[in-house]
């Protein structure tokens, strides 16, 4: 299970939303099968629809 929280504790470098948005492709794309969305991510440029935009790259994104 990933979790949102864990990617950012991971990545400090992250900043923006657009920069979180790679990471959770790549880490779907590197095998990981059910992501959890357990905090808000903390940037400025965070979309009012931030869960819906990151499920639909976590589950776009090849598995594998």
């Amino acid at each position: 299970m990933l979790w949102l929280s864990e990617i950012l504790l991971q990545h400090h470098e992250l900043g923006s939303f657009e920069d979180l948005v790679t990471v959770v492709a790549e880490r779907a794309r590197s095998g990981e099968r059910f992501f959890s969305m357990d905090v808000k991510p903390p940037f400025q440029d965070t979309p009012e629809d931030w869960e819906e935009r990151l499920e639909a790259i976590f589950s776009g994104a090849p598995h594998g």
